[in-house]
């Protein structure tokens, strides 16, 4: 797949590769935040305990923290249930210095989630990897390229792993980013709800959601995930989850599921992984052109527009391109085609003279 950077403006940009080869336990940590310290450009996680008992409570409530920097910037950062009555925030400072936070509920009534305030202090950066000393990714100023939050340039070279971190036991998703990490990738795409096939075991934490009206999310599902997508930074690589596979499939929640549930959704999953070093594919191997492109401009506006959010794009099928449709979405930052489906004229064709060269 090749990705180029877009903005509001109608500018051409340059194009930037991106090559396809077609039990966890979360950490917990302490709920008192006004005294914790953690580095610049690493993750702060808050826990909250919500006085009321939801029956579904994704459905029910949403939750949103407010963090502001040393210099007085705000952040709006969605949060996430993570099962009975705990709720959580993941945030990645950006600036060393004293950090504020303030929460809102959907339901101001519950006096444990709605307007809680608190503090932390975010230390000069540390660590060894790229993520850890130059902070996480974004467009730069002149829309040409990625970079780190620092200013330090970023070149995209990531692997197609999909169901990768679903299916692998611990010690062999270790092995996949040794190997990866080795042959010089620096980011990984993947599924981040089940696709195609499902590991054994426990079914209970092999879906994502259950449901089709009012889903259900499933926190142990999500839970294992957390440690792959820490497993994928610590060993210096870019997470890039599909939010929500869109290709034609009864399990596939961006094909099935309504928008409103789709939201929902893919609200929970951005939530969950804000505090990580990520960019984001709304949709995964969908058709997005046209008329088609509507849906999905307003899931994209609903789950990003009012938040602070990394790099977000769609990943369209075999030689589409959806520049037109989505150039003036403030949500949406780049721009990309898959390059890998098909090795005959007609795709060399389009890969050569096709629209994504025009513009």
């Amino acid at each position: 797949m090749n990705l180029a950077l877009s903005s509001t403006s109608a500018r051409v940009f340059t194009l930037a590769a991106l090559a396809f080869a077609s039990g966890f336990a979360v950490t917990e940590r302490p709920l008192e935040a006004a005294e914790k310290n953690v580095s610049t450009y690493s993750r702060f996680e808050y826990a909250l305990e919500s006085a009321a008992n939801y029956a579904n409570p994704v459905q029910e409530a949403t939750l949103t923290v407010a963090f502001t920097s040393p210099s007085g910037e705000k952040f709006v950062i969605p949060a996430f249930w993570d099962g009975g009555k705990t709720w959580r925030v993941r945030f990645l400072p950006t600036k060393p210095g004293a950090w504020k936070f303030e929460t809102t509920c959907s339901d101001a009534s519950n006096r444990g989630l709605h307007q809680q305030t608190g503090s932390f202090n975010a230390t000069p950066p540390s660590g060894k990897t790229a993520f850890a000393q130059h902070g996480p990714i974004q467009v730069a100023p002149d829309g040409r390229y990625l970079m780190h939050a620092d200013g330090t340039p970023f070149f995209w070279l990531a692997d197609t792993a999909w169901s990768g971190p679903l299916l692998s036991t611990t010690s062999e998703w270790a092995q996949y980013l040794k190997e990866r990490g080795r042959q010089k990738f620096n980011a990984v795409q993947w599924s981040a709800t089940q696709f195609r096939a499902a590991p054994q075991g426990d079914e209970k934490k092999q879906v994502a959601y259950t449901g089709q009206d009012k889903i259900t999310i499933n926190p142990a599902f999500f839970q294992r995930l957390d440690a792959k997508v820490d497993a994928m930074n610590e060993a210096g690589f870019l997470s890039v989850p599909v939010v929500l596979w869109a290709f034609k499939s009864a399990a596939n929640p961006g094909e099935t599921l309504s928008e409103q549930q789709a939201i929902i959704l893919a609200r929970y999953i951005v939530a969950r992984w804000s505090g990580s070093a990520v960019a984001w594919f709304l949709g995964g191997d969908g058709d997005y052109r046209g008329e088609k492109a509507e849906k999905w401009k307003r899931i994209g506006r609903a789950v990003f527009n009012g938040i602070a959010h990394a790099p977000v794009t769609m990943h369209p099928g075999g030689m589409h391109w959806v520049w037109n449709e989505f150039v003036d979405e403030k949500w949406y930052d780049l721009v990309g085609y898959q390059s890998g489906h098909g090795d005959d004229d007609a795709t060399s064709k389009w890969l050569t003279e096709g629209p994504s060269t025009v513009d």
